[in-house]
Parts: structure tokens; C-alpha cells; sequence
């Protein structure tokens, strides 16, 4: 492991000043950073630990739910506004990883960690452009069962790894984040880049901007959505599929519908396609059928994507 410094940050500002400095990384709870840091994969000359910025979970004025970024991810599944308003955020948290990571992981540092790929953490002997922008993709060509088949390139095939985050984008979460600009807030729909020819750039963050808040807005669909995953073992593992759906019906057809997918993509899929093909229909076997085959029109499946 490469020496690094340690500070602390005292406040958001506090945080954009550290993380400005060359060679610096935020760190959450770690869970994610300190392991790619082990294998070779990151090397940060300076660790910037924002734990201590806020960890609110609170009621908006518009009857939404802002979370501040250093909440836990168990804080966020157990807490009563959550799991009434926002069960199904509940459920994917829930199964996204053991009870002692989630008492660990942070909501920022899961909106910010990178993909388990095989490839990607193998530093000593796998080439990957996500890791060494222009080095090669030997996930192409290898084993794929975790990779992508919508939203992927000739660059990169990797996936992203968190379950919260495709219940976020079901949700039409916000993130909010504090730059030397100011605060801005972007649509979790629209935080993360499609990998193109740079893979390495997964965000919209700019150089020493710091995720603030998320910010859940008011749904009534909300209270009616499902979280489902697919996995190779019933404990702890990544998704090889994972879906956040939600339909709200009027007068026998459906009328709102958010569908979001894990384990398929770069990002978190929201499955835009799907919902327009459901809108206005009854909520019936065949249109959930034509629905799937709209949105997975465009994919391009690989061997040994299974599920």
C-alpha cells in the first residue's frame, strides 16, 4: 500500500478545501476505497475522511426526504421515515451487503464506489481501461457473467455494484454536491457517464466537488414499489439482476410506473423504454413481456451472461 496522509474534514467547506489537494480521496466509511487501496488499484497520497459532515435523515418541506451523505446505509434502511414513505430504498440496502458493512458504508461513499469487476481489481495482471485508461478490456473475451449488456462500450463492459443506487434511480433521487462553484444538484439519472472511450471518468463530479445530500423527492408511487435480485448465492453477493419497480393504477391501467435495473449496466439502469411501453396499459402478462422486449431492444448479450 502506497504512504498516504490522513486528515479529517470539519465541515463541507472544510472537505472542498482537503480535497482539492493533490492526490487527495475522500474516504466514508471505507468499505469500498480501503480494499481497491490493498489490491494496488487506488493509490492516494492523502486521505480526506468526511464522516463527520452530516448525517441527517429529515423531512423536506415538500414532503420528500433529504439524507445528508455521511449517514450509514443502516441508519437510512432503519429509519422510520425511510421505511414508510421508502421501503423498497429499505429493502435494497438491506440486501445489498452484511449488517456489518452496512454499519460502516456511507450513503456518499455508495453513490461513489466503484465496480467489483475482476478485471478491474486485478492491478498485477489484468488490463482494463477503467483502471489504465487505453490499456485493454480483458473482461471482453473472459468471463462476463457480472458484466454488462445495456449501457456498455468497446471500452468497458463493467458493472456498478450497488443496490441502493438502482432503488435511488427508481426513485428520481438528487444529489446534491458542493463545489468551489457552489452547490449544485444533479438527477442520480444523470450523475453517472455512459464509459465511452474513458471508463476511468464514472461521474459528472467535477475535481474537488463533494457529494452533500441526496434528496428524495415526494412519489406516490413510492410506497408501491418492489426490490427484487438475482444472485449466485442467497447472502451477500452482487447482482447478477437486480430490479426497483413500481406501478401506481387508475381505473384498471397503469398510470405511473418507475423501473430501475442493477447487475446489467455501467450505471444504474433506469429502464426508461419499459415505462413508456407500460403507461396507459392493464397491467397484464403480455404487456409486462412487451415492455421487457422494448427496453432490452438495444442489448448486447455476452458469454456467459446468464441469469
Amino acid at each position: 500500500m502506497t504512504p498516504f496522509d490522513y486528515s479529517r474534514a470539519a465541515s463541507a467547506a472544510d472537505a472542498l478545501r482537503l480535497a482539492g489537494q493533490s492526490g487527495a480521496m475522500l474516504l466514508g466509511g471505507g468499505t469500498n476505497l480501503v480494499d481497491l487501496m490493498r489490491k494496488g488499484v487506488e493509490r492516494p497520497t492523502r486521505l480526506v475522511d468526511v464522516t463527520g459532515l452530516s448525517r441527517e435523515i429529515a423531512e423536506t418541506p415538500e414532503g420528500g426526504v433529504t439524507i445528508g451523505a455521511a449517514a450509514r446505509n443502516s441508519a437510512v434502511a432503519a429509519h422510520p421515515l425511510i421505511r414508510a414513505h421508502y421501503p423498497m430504498l429499505s429493502r435494497a440496502i438491506l440486501a445489498g451487503a452484511s449488517a456489518q458493512i452496512r454499519n460502516m458504508a456511507t450513503v456518499g461513499g455508495n453513490l461513489m464506489q466503484r465496480t467489483r469487476c475482476a478485471y478491474f481489481a486485478d492491478a498485477a495482471g489484468s488490463r482494463c481501461n477503467k483502471r489504465e485508461p487505453g490499456s485493454g478490456c480483458d473482461a471482453l473475451g473472459g468471463f462476463t457473467r457480472y458484466h454488462a449488456i445495456l449501457g456498455a462500450s468497446e471500452a468497458c463492459v463493467a458493472t456498478h455494484p450497488s443496490d441502493m443506487c438502482v432503488a435511488l434511480a427508481a426513485l428520481d433521487a438528487q444529489v446534491k454536491v458542493l463545489g468551489a462553484e457552489g452547490e449544485r444538484t444533479v438527477p442520480i439519472v444523470e450523475f453517472y457517464r455512459a464509459p465511452d472511450d474513458r471508463p476511468d471518468i464514472e461521474t459528472v463530479l467535477t475535481p474537488g466537488e463533494t457529494i452533500v445530500a441526496l434528496e428524495l423527492p415526494p412519489s406516490s408511487v413510492a410506497a408501491r414499489f418492489a426490490y427484487r435480485k438475482v444472485r449466485d448465492r442467497a447472502s451477500y453477493a452482487f447482482a447478477l439482476v437486480s430490479v426497483a419497480a413500481g406501478v401506481e393504477l387508475r381505473n384498471g391501467r397503469i398510470e405511473a410506473v418507475r423501473i430501475a435495473l442493477g447487475g446489467v449496466a455501467p450505471r444504474p439502469w433506469r429502464a426508461f423504454k419499459a415505462e413508456a411501453a407500460l403507461r396507459g396499459e392493464a397491467p397484464t402478462a403480455e404487456a409486462f413481456a412487451a415492455a421487457a422486449e422494448a427496453e432490452l431492444a438495444g442489448a448486447a448479450p455476452l458469454p456467459g451472461k446468464r441469469v
